[in-house]
């Protein structure tokens, strides 16, 4: 059995200049709950890991596959009964982790969405991706898992900037919860790409990951 807690798992790519804060930021907000925080680095070049060694409790690194690959490596080494995963780059306030936990009491698994999407791309795939599998923000990476789940999760898609933890989800039959919040304004240089790159990646997660849940 699992032990009562919190594991946050986050997935890291050249983040030297945000990880620290994150990790701290995370400390900040579970004051007095037990947790663990878990940092998969995607074979940074830019000594990410070693900062992570510092301040998280687990940190590995694994060769670059992505972040969803990531998120999941990293969600399998949790120990606690409750997983968050969570973006590196500051995007995804901790301070609204207590409100996803709680919510795992009604749903195996609660997606934070964005109350805005910045991206054209990605407010498509609302109306489209979203409204399959019950949420507004497709594409979040921020959602509370109950670790007794994760053995439902085994990725296909390659890169889906993480959508392919809803389809699955959805198609076994699990009920999503969903919160919304205001996210801070985007940083000037996304790990995904500029404006026309992140929405061609994006429109190329979004068709993958219909074909996965038609499949």
């Amino acid at each position: 059995m699992s032990a009562t807690g919190i594991s946050v798992v986050t997935t890291t790519w050249n983040e030297r200049e945000n990880i620290k804060n994150l990790i701290l930021s995370v400390r900040t907000v579970l004051k007095g709950v037990p947790h663990e925080i878990i940092v998969v680095d995607d074979n940074s070049s830019d000594g990410t890991i070693q900062i992570a060694k510092r301040y998280a409790d687990v940190a590995v690194t694994k060769k670059r596959e992505g972040q969803t690959k990531g998120l999941l490596y990293g969600m399998q080494l949790a120990k606690y009964s409750v997983i968050v995963t969570i973006d590196a780059d500051l995007e995804n306030s901790p301070q609204y982790i207590p409100e996803l936990v709680q919510q795992t009491a009604h749903y195996p698994i609660v997606v934070a969405s964005r109350n805005k999407l910045p991206r054209i791309s990605e407010k498509i795939a609302s109306k489209t991706l979203g409204k399959l599998v019950g949420v507004t923000d497709a594409f979040s990476n921020f959602r509370a898992v109950r670790k007794e789940v994760i053995s439902n999760f085994t990725l296909k898609g390659g890169e889906t900037f993480g959508a392919e933890f809803q389809i699955t989800a959805k198609k076994k039959g699990l009920t999503i919860g969903e919160i919304k919040y205001d996210p801070p304004p985007r940083r000037k240089n996304p790990r995904i790409g500029g404006t026309i790159k992140a929405n061609l990646r994006i429109t190329w997660a979004s068709i993958k990951s219909l074909k996965i849940y038609l499949a």
